[in-house]
């Protein structure tokens, strides 16, 4: 065998491989065959029995029948029919219903209780009667009446507050003025009798004051003279639409006077109620029959011939 010189460059790196690759060869056998594992193995150790061991054969021939028939169990286990339940899925129940909302409870009401009105105590004086009890609107002063009992001379006669200078009679009896300014208006007027400081007083009535009656007539129209003295006023009937004339001092419809015309207004009074009625001039109903179907003839002031 050739001896190798290693005083050259080649000769040595393949001394260094050979022996790596000797090395490489050595672990992959060792890892073949033994392994790396590092835990020991383990060691068994006989354990001591005081009856005689049987013989392992009667053993494994006692084990072979019964693995024949687990084989066999195992085998018909494959074609049995497979039985499959169902399991109903319930979703868990949610921790708030977000659907749902506090509603308080309905509170049944409690009964109103109504309490017993206290009855009024009768007044200690008694008014029995007045007398007018109706009258027209706009009339003049008159006297009313109080009739009733427990008069004192100290009561007064009040009308929707107001006291009014009474006349003491009796203690059935008292009367008073009712003025004009207190009846300008239809309506109802208290009456009640008392004192001033109301330590004696009377149950209440009324004086009922209605709207006075008017004049069923229409002033349409005027003739005057040249001397203006006996001026002629034409008024129409307003339920047939008949024009008559009248003069200062007439009467029409029996009831009203006329006192007073001009070429604005006419000017009549009742003759029962003393109440004054202003009727403007107004155009009427030029349809109806009479003067004013016809032109109103001028006077002579307005011709115009010189």
């Amino acid at each position: 065998m050739a001896r190798v010189d290693l005083s050259k460059p080649g000769e040595k790196k393949k001394l260094i491989f050979a022996g790596v690759l000797g090395l490489g060869a050595i672990l992959v056998l060792y890892w073949v065959l033994i392994g790396f594992d590092s835990r020991p193995a383990p060691q068994t150790r006989p354990t001591a029995s005081a009856s005689q061991q049987r013989p392992a054969t009667t053993t494994t021939q006692r084990q072979a029948p019964a693995a024949q028939v687990s084989q066999q169990v195992v085998d018909a286990a494959k074609f049995a029919p497979i039985v499959y339940e169902s399991s109903s899925y319930s979703a868990p129940e949610a921790k708030r219903n977000i659907f749902a909302y506090y509603e308080p409870p309905v509170r049944a009401p409690s009964p109103v209780v109504t309490p017993t009105p206290t009855p009024t105590p009768p007044p200690p004086v008694l008014l029995a009667s007045v007398s007018p009890s109706n009258v027209y609107a706009r009339t003049a002063d008159f006297k009313l009446e109080a009739a009733g009992d427990k008069f004192t001379p100290a009561m007064r006669i009040f009308v929707d507050g107001r006291e009014l200078p009474t006349a003491y009679k009796s203690p059935q009896q008292l009367s008073t003025t009712m003025p004009a300014s207190m009846i300008t208006a239809p309506g109802a007027r208290q009456i009640v009798v008392r004192t001033p400081d109301n330590s004696l007083f009377s149950n209440q009535l009324t004086v009922n004051v209605a709207a006075p009656p008017t004049p069923n007539y229409t002033y349409i129209g005027i003739i005057s003279p040249q001397n203006r003295v006996t001026d002629t006023a034409l008024v129409q009937d307003r339920s047939n639409r008949n024009v008559v004339s009248v003069l200062r001092g007439d009467v029409i419809g029996g009831r009203f006077r006329v006192t007073s015309i001009s070429e604005k207004e006419l000017v009549v009074v009742d003759t029962s109620l003393k109440i004054k009625h202003i009727l403007p001039m107004t155009e009427g109903d030029k349809t109806a029959g009479g003067p004013l179907a016809r032109p109103t003839p001028r006077v002579d002031s307005e011709d115009d011939e010189p």
